[in-house]
């Protein structure tokens, strides 16, 4: 059986994995489709465009991002499959979101030094190495090199959790915009993994802002949910999709590509037109 997985990220943001090494995991898993979907950049993507040559016909990329919104209390990523990554409003909002994380790095270092942690944006960004999107991933690995802390899950669970002391928020969109700036760049939105969502009411609330889809399929949904997901999807229309949500991280399940995999047919069907209202 074809399968897929269709939600990837690399080192352009907190992955571990290159994207050229993400291709060759796939190849290696034998996965049909695979989604590259970074948080807020599309420079993985630009980067496999310079080795579309080497990538065999057996593997098809689908060309995606996952944007986080402005929702704090709630967890709502939003994911876009088939964008246009040149798309002028997509690459502009991309920078000003870019922008803002390299200044919520700052402001985290800032707080991080002022209880003790002495590290320097200036590491951070080494350690980010290929990273355009830098996040709390990238300013965790510091402290841990520091010697401060063992793990980067230490890290979140004493400094940069929501609550924690050297916590900052980063500019987000809300729902709306993120669903709207999807379809303009000729994408298909889908809310990404609505079990850690923390709310059906605001699951369907998303559905009602003209998303196209749910991430039925994530490794952090039981069979409860799965169903539950799954039959929403239905009553509304809705594409289903599913992935991985691979970042590389040993610590975190899958460990490698091709464990946690989806159907093919869930991404060809991301390339028909859909029949609920998102379209």
């Amino acid at each position: 059986m074809l399968t897929a997985d269709l939600h990837i990220h690399t080192t352009a943001s907190d992955g571990r994995l290159s994207p050229t090494d993400i291709v060759k995991e796939a190849i290696r898993a034998k996965l049909s489709y695979i989604a590259i979907t970074d948080h807020d950049t599309v420079d993985g993507l630009l980067q496999l465009n310079e080795m579309t040559q080497s990538i065999p016909d057996s593997l098809k990329i689908i060309p995606g991002i996952e944007l986080s919104t402005d929702l704090p209390e709630n967890e709502v990523h939003i994911l876009g499959y088939h964008i246009d990554i040149h798309h002028p409003e997509l690459r502009n909002q991309l920078n000003i979101l870019i922008n803002h994380r390299h200044e919520r790095a700052k402001q985290m270092i800032d707080k991080l030094n002022q209880l003790g942690y002495s590290i320097t944006y200036e590491r951070v960004v080494e350690l980010a190495v290929y990273a355009t999107a830098i996040g709390r991933p990238h300013v965790a690995k510091a402290l841990v090199e520091k010697k401060f802390f063992s793990t980067i899950s230490d890290v979140f669970t004493t400094l940069l959790s929501k609550d924690g002391p050297a916590y900052v928020p980063h500019y987000k969109l809300t729902p709306k915009q993120v669903i709207d700036l999807i379809k303009k760049a000729g994408g298909v939105p889908v809310l990404a993994h609505p079990g850690l969502v923390g709310s059906d009411d605001i699951v369907l609330d998303v559905i009602h802002s003209g998303i196209c889809g749910l991430e039925v399929y994530h490794p952090t949904h039981d069979e409860r949910q799965i169903q539950k997901y799954h039959e929403m999807a239905k009553q509304y229309h809705l594409k289903i999709t599913g992935g991985s949500d691979f970042h590389a991280i040993p610590a975190r399940f899958p460990k490698q590509l091709g464990i946690f995999t989806v159907p093919a047919d869930l991404a060809c069907e991301l390339q028909k037109p859909s029949t609920h209202e998102c379209s």
